[in-house]
């Protein structure tokens, strides 16, 4: 298990049941690399491949 698994599933416990959008999703990680601007490759990578996710490329 690696330490970021315990935020995951932590945010899978409070708030699995809810339903956002990625503006919500997009505005949220905005307000967080405002915030944490030592963060904002990892964020950007995070979104990126999320963005990605349905492409074919197995190389993603």
């Amino acid at each position: 298990m690696y330490f970021t698994d315990r935020g995951i599933e932590e945010l899978e416990q409070r708030r699995g049941t809810e339903e956002v959008t990625f503006e919500w999703l997009a505005e949220q990680l905005r307000t967080f690399v405002d915030l944490n601007p030592d963060f904002e490759v990892p964020v950007e990578r995070l979104a990126t491949w999320l963005a990605r996710l349905d492409e074919e490329d197995d190389d993603v």
